[in-house]
């Protein structure tokens, strides 16, 4: 037996243990994660959409897409579509 392998007071550094690496990996590669989720986030931005008005539904077959929440809600729990609005006479 050599000297070396029985001396404990000739520790190895630190950062030659694989676990160590290992321990340094995980929150690393979350930190670099992060940086290019932050990335692609201000390079792309969502874009605003414009508020639009209602549309008034107009005969049956038409597209409900544009009603209003309590109607859409209703539509799709029944299958019905929405009676259209009534006109209004100046």
């Amino acid at each position: 037996m050599s000297t070396s392998e029985t001396n404990p007071s000739k520790a190895r550094p630190w950062w030659s243990f694989g676990m160590v690496w290992l321990v340094i990996a995980g929150p690393a590669i979350v930190v670099v994660a992060g940086f290019y989720t932050y990335y692609l986030a201000a390079r792309s931005p969502d874009p605003v959409l414009p508020t639009q008005q209602p549309v008034k539904a107009s005969g049956q077959g038409a597209d409900i897409t544009h009603a209003p929440a309590l109607q859409g809600r209703n539509h799709a729990a029944t299958g019905e579509l929405p009676a259209p609005a009534p006109d209004k006479k100046p």
